[in-house]
This record gives C-alpha cells, sequence and structure tokens, in this order.
C-alpha cells in the first residue's frame, strides 16, 4: 500500500468521483489495515485545524463502535448500514484532504514498522482500543475543548497502527491521555464550577 497521502490524493483528486462520497467508497483504499485507516480518516476533521463543523459526534459513534471491536478482537470492522452508506459531498472532503495532507505527510515521514507488537497483539490492540473508546466518548460530549485534543490522540494512535508503528502509536496514547486528563478538568469545571485545566492555560498565555 502507498503512503495515505498519496492513495488519498489519487483517489480523490486524480480520479473521476461522484458527487458525493460515501464511507464504503472510501474503504476501498484502506487494504488490510482497515482498522487504522478507519480511525485516521474519521479523526482528521476533528483533529486537524480545519474547518469541519459537525464531524466529531457522529464520527465519534462510529469510532466509538470501531474501537469496541478492535477490544473483543475482531479483525475486520463492521459498520452499521447506515453508517457505512452516509455520504459527504465531494468538494467538503476535497477540501479536508487537501488541507490534511502536508500533516500526513509529516507523520508519514518518521513512519516505519517497529514495536509492533504493541499494534499487533491482542493486549496492545486491547489497550489502543480502550483508549480510543475514551477519546470517542470525549469528542462526541457537546463542551468546546473536549474534542480537539482526544482526536489528534486517535489521529496519531491510529495512524501507528495503520503503519504497524508501535512507537507512533505509544506517542498517541500520551496524547489521549492529555486529551483525558483535559476532557475531565473541562467537565468537572462545568458541573461543579471553578477553572479548567485550559481556562488556566489561557490565564498563563494571557
Amino acid at each position: 500500500m502507498n503512503k495515505l497521502s498519496v492513495e488519498l490524493n489519487r483517489y480523490f483528486f486524480k480520479e473521476e468521483r461522484a458527487n458525493r462520497i460515501k464511507l464504503e467508497d472510501i474503504l476501498s483504499i484502506a487494504g488490510e489495515r482497515i482498522f487504522g485507516f478507519l480511525f485516521v480518516i474519521l479523526s482528521i476533521p476533528s483533529a486537524l485545524p480545519i474547518p469541519a463543523p459537525g464531524y466529531s459526534i457522529p464520527f465519534g459513534i462510529a469510532m466509538f463502535f470501531l474501537a469496541f471491536q478492535l477490544i473483543i478482537g475482531r479483525k475486520k470492522p463492521w459498520l452499521p448500514g447506515k453508517i457505512m452508506q452516509a455520504s459527504l459531498e465531494l468538494e467538503t472532503v476535497q477540501g479536508v484532504v487537501k488541507k490534511a495532507s502536508p500533516w500526513l505527510e509529516r507523520i508519514e515521514a518518521i513512519a516505519r514498522p517497529r514495536l509492533a507488537y504493541i499494534c499487533t497483539s491482542f493486549p496492545g490492540r486491547v489497550v489502543i482500543g480502550s483508549a480510543i473508546a475514551l477519546m470517542s466518548v470525549s469528542m462526541m460530549i457537546p463542551i468546546p475543548g473536549t474534542n480537539t485534543l482526544p482526536a489528534i490522540g486517535i489521529f496519531v494512535t491510529g495512524f501507528g497502527l495503520q503503519e504497524d508503528d508501535g512507537a507512533i502509536s505509544l506517542g498517541g496514547l500520551f496524547i489521549c491521555l492529555m486529551g483525558l486528563i483535559l476532557s475531565s478538568s473541562i467537565l468537572i469545571a462545568a458541573i461543579w464550577g471553578g477553572a479548567s485545566i485550559l481556562d488556566w492555560i489561557k490565564t498563563l498565555l494571557k
């Protein structure tokens, strides 16, 4: 399989496509490493600094569903037909891919198979699936600040999973931990009052 950035640019810019793109159409790019591919694709709109409102909740639900399957040991993911048939405007998807490509190329430059057991062993996939499930729940919370960092964690972890690069997945798991701390802080502040970690950081930056 070619690098993901190359495959996405080929698929969306160099080949003719219908005006609307379904998720099941995009899966033709995935090859064998479909779990990691799906986590990367579904987290991109929320993880990167691009305008993509409205994706965090539906994509968070889909990633939670996929993470659960990773935890129970499924080799191939299954998604309900309604999700597989969900479609987006080709122009919208092309805009996301165009802005995401430089970020993908940066991480692709350092990716290589290493510490593969983290991505391929059952215990490793349980840990990865559990972290992604927690971050997916955070993405579904309709409170500002609870989706970007978790989505970045999913994006990096999923990319490592796709490339059998345990080092990158470990980095993603660390980001997931930071996302859990931040989201928990924001939730506690929203429910019981007080300043969250995000508020504290904003105060320091002023």
